[in-house]
C-alpha cells in the first residue's frame, strides 16, 4: 500500500499537512505514516539526564500524535503509523523514505508568516529535483473547505 509521509512537529502548518495527508489517503486507499524527529542537540547532557529527556520527548510526541491519529481514525477512517527518529530533520526524512519503499509522497506544511515557508520546505525544495519521491507542499493558511476540495 502506498503511504503519504507527513512530518509531525510543533509548527502551525503541521495541522494542514496532516489533514491533507489523511484526506488524500482516505480518497485514494493509501496509508499515512507520521514521522517525528527528535533533534540531537536536545540530549547533550550527562547520560542519565539525556536518557530521561529522550523518554520525555517520546512521550510528548506520542501524545501529540494521538490527537492527529484519533482525528484520522474518526473522520477519515485512516489508521496512521507513527515513526520516531533521532537526528537532523532533513537527513532523517530522506532516510525514512529510503527505509520504507511504500512511501510514495512526502507532505509538508508551508508557513504563511513573514519568515518564509519554514526550514523543512526551504531545505527540501532546494533539492526537489533529486528527491526520491514527489513532495506536496500544503499552505498553512488553507481552509478546511479548500483542503477538502483539492483532496
Amino acid at each position: 500500500m502506498r503511504k503519504f509521509l507527513v512530518v509531525l512537529d510543533d509548527s502551525r502548518e503541521c495541522l494542514n499537512a496532516m489533514r491533507f495527508a489523511a484526506m488524500r489517503a482516505a480518497n485514494t486507499g493509501a496509508g499515512v505514516q507520521i514521522l517525528s524527529i527528535i533533534p540531537p542537540d536536545e540530549f547533550q547532557h550527562w547520560v542519565g539526564v539525556g536518557a530521561i529527556m529522550r523518554e520525555e520527548a517520546r512521550e510528548r510526541i506520542e501524545a501529540h500524535y494521538e490527537v492527529y491519529a484519533k482525528w484520522m481514525r474518526d473522520r477519515q477512517n485512516v489508521e496512521p503509523e507513527l515513526v520516531i527518529r533521532e537526528g537532523e530533520a532533513v537527513p532523517e526524512i530522506l532516510a525514512q523514505i529510503r527505509d520504507d519503499p511504500a512511501i510514495g509522497v512526502l507532505v509538508l506544511g508551508a508557513g504563511s508568516e513573514k519568515g518564509g515557508p519554514g526550514p523543512l520546505v526551504s531545505q527540501l525544495s532546494k533539492s526537489a529535483g533529486s528527491l526520491p519521491v514527489p513532495v506536496t507542499i500544503v499552505p498553512g493558511d488553507m481552509s478546511k473547505e479548500r483542503l477538502q476540495e483539492v483532496t
